[in-house]
């Protein structure tokens, strides 16, 4: 494993911390539009219909995969243009 890979395994680290965070808050936005709701739906609502439940899980995961590859290629590019090495 090159020095590079090894540098960039805290700032991976960080970073996906980071991203679960806009993702999450990303999700609460889109929620709100969709639904009208502040909350999404837990599995273990029983008040919720499955078609609600799976609807908000679908969007919750595309929204968190979008965002963590965003925020993953960024930083990737960012460690490219101070080290000029990739970091993957």
């Amino acid at each position: 494993m090159n020095a590079s890979k090894v540098a960039y395994r805290p700032v991976g680290l960080a970073l996906g911390a980071v991203s679960g965070l806009i993702a999450g808050a990303v999700f609460k936005q889109v929620w709100k539009v969709v639904e009208g709701e502040n909350d999404a739906p837990s599995a273990l609502d029983e008040d919720r219909s499955w078609k609600q439940i799976l609807f908000a899980a679908a969007v919750q995961g595309a929204i968190f995969a979008v965002v963590k590859a965003a925020v993953d290629r960024s930083g990737a590019v960012a460690t490219r243009r101070v080290t000029g090495t990739w970091p993957g």
